[in-house]
C-alpha cells in the first residue's frame, strides 16, 4: 500500500488548500489524517558555526559536520530514535519518548566531550541541544512541521548555550516526577519575540554526570 504522507501527496492538499479556502477545515483534517504523527523532537546545533568557517573555511566545517553525523547516528539509534534530517550544522531527530530524547542527547554531549579530549582544538566538536514533545506532521520520514520542532529549534540554535539540554514546557510535562534524575532541572524563562517560553535546562551533578 502506498504512503499517504508523501510531498506530493501534501504538496496536492495545499494546493487545493489555496484554490478552495471554503473547505479549509476539511482538507487540515485530511492533512492531520495522513501526516499527523506524535514524537519527541530533538534539535541539535553544532556550536562555532561561523566561527569555524571564517577560520578553517567551509571545507573543514562540512567535515566536522561528517563526522558530527557519523558519532550522532549511532547513539540516536541506540536510543529508539530516528534522524529525519540535517540542515546545515542542525540535526533533527524524533523519539517515542521525552526520556529516551534526553538520554541520547546526554550520551551524545558526552561522547562529544571525551572525543574532543583525544583532537586538537581545531578539530572539537560542541554542540546544544532542544528537546520538545507534541503532534508534528510527518512528511516521508524526511521532514517535518510543527511547533514544538520550531521551539525544539530555537532552544538548541538559539538560546542553548553549548553543551546544554534545554527542555520545552510540553517535553518537561513528560519527565517522570518519581524518576530520580527528575529535579536535575533548573526552570529558565527567556523572552523571545516579545512572547515569553519557559523552558527547563538539564542540570549536570557530579564527576559521572558531567562531561
Amino acid at each position: 500500500m502506498a504512503s499517504l504522507n508523501t510531498r506530493a501527496e501534501l504538496d496536492r492538499l495545499l494546493q487545493t488548500r489555496n484554490e478552495h479556502p471554503e473547505k479549509a477545515a476539511e482538507i487540515d483534517a485530511a492533512i492531520h489524517r495522513a501526516f499527523s504523527q506524535t514524537h519527541a523532537v530533538l534539535v541539535l546545533d553544532m556550536s562555532g558555526f561561523s566561527r569555524l568557517t571564517v577560520r578553517y573555511g567551509i571545507i573543514h566545517f562540512l567535515a566536522m559536520m561528517h563526522r558530527l553525523h557519523v558519532i550522532a547516528l549511532p547513539l540516536i539509534n541506540q536510543h529508539q530514535g530516528k534522524l529525519i534530517k540535517q540542515e546545515a550544522d542542525n540535526l533533527f531527530a524524533v523519539f517515542p519518548t521525552v526520556a529516551l530524547a534526553v538520554e541520547a542527547a546526554v550520551d551524545l554531549l558526552k561522547t562529544l566531550a571525551a572525543v574532543n579530549t583525544g583532537l586538537p582544538d581545531s578539530l572539537d566538536l560542541f554542540a546544544s541541544i532542544g528537546i520538545g514533545y507534541g503532534e508534528v506532521l510527518m512528511v516521508e520520514d524526511s521532514d517535518m512541521y510543527g511547533s514544538e520542532m520550531n521551539l525544539a529549534s530555537k532552544l538548541g540554535e538559539d538560546l542553548a548555550r553549548s553543551g546544554e539540554i534545554l527542555l520545552t514546557e510540553a517535553a518537561f510535562t513528560q519527565i517522570d516526577p518519581v524518576d530520580p534524575a527528575s529535579d536535575r532541572w533548573e526552570e529558565l524563562e527567556f523572552s523571545v519575540s516579545g512572547l515569553q517560553l519557559m523552558t527547563h535546562k538539564r542540570l549536570w551533578q557530579g564527576s559521572r554526570d558531567r562531561f
